[in-house]
């Protein structure tokens, strides 16, 4: 089934974006971008739960949620954020509208592919803002809001339930 197959990629995708992304924050930490370092910690929150919803759809349908993170190199802040773009983009672009459309008929996994998809989406953009103002992300951490039920990701608190799956404001985590 490649549903399976796929909750299984995305599972351990998202492990691996994860795992990566904090490592990109101790590095960035390291080359004085703590605003960056925040954004990666706070990626990294968002990837954890959306394996967590996979890993649970996949189990729902029979599947074994067994976690292998891949292998990643850690550059400097600005390659790094390169990395980070480009996976973020080819989630957005290629990987979960795949996803969703073999997924067809499959309400769970549907919606947790959705939900990391949107993520995908604010991500990317989070990561092209800091790459292109990198100097100005040096100073200083910034907040960063994370639902904690579908993972998406806000720069500003939020006024509102989730724009991606209705869950109540209050749900959201700060990450800073």
């Amino acid at each position: 089934m490649a549903t399976l197959d796929d909750l299984a990629t995305a599972l351990n995708g998202e492990s691996t974006a994860c795992a990566k992304y904090l490592a990109f924050a101790k590095k960035a930490n390291e080359e004085g971008y703590a605003a960056v370092a925040s954004l990666f910690r706070a990626a990294a929150a968002a990837e954890q739960i959306h394996a967590k919803n996979h890993a649970q759809v996949l189990r729902s349908l029979g599947g074994t949620a067994e976690v292998e993170v891949g292998t990643f190199t850690v550059g400097t802040t600005r390659e790094n954020l390169a990395v980070a773009i480009q996976g973020e983009t080819y989630e957005r672009d290629v990987m979960y509208p795949t996803f969703i459309k073999n997924a067809e008929g499959n309400k769970q996994a549907t919606r947790t592919f959705s939900w990391a998809l949107e993520t995908e989406v604010e991500h990317a953009k989070l990561y092209q803002q800091a790459a292109d103002n990198l100097e100005a992300w040096r100073n200083g951490k910034r907040r960063f809001w994370i639902c904690q039920t579908c993972g998406y990701t806000m720069s500003q608190a939020p006024d509102a339930n989730c724009r991606v799956c209705s869950a109540k404001k209050e749900k959201f985590q700060v990450v800073d």
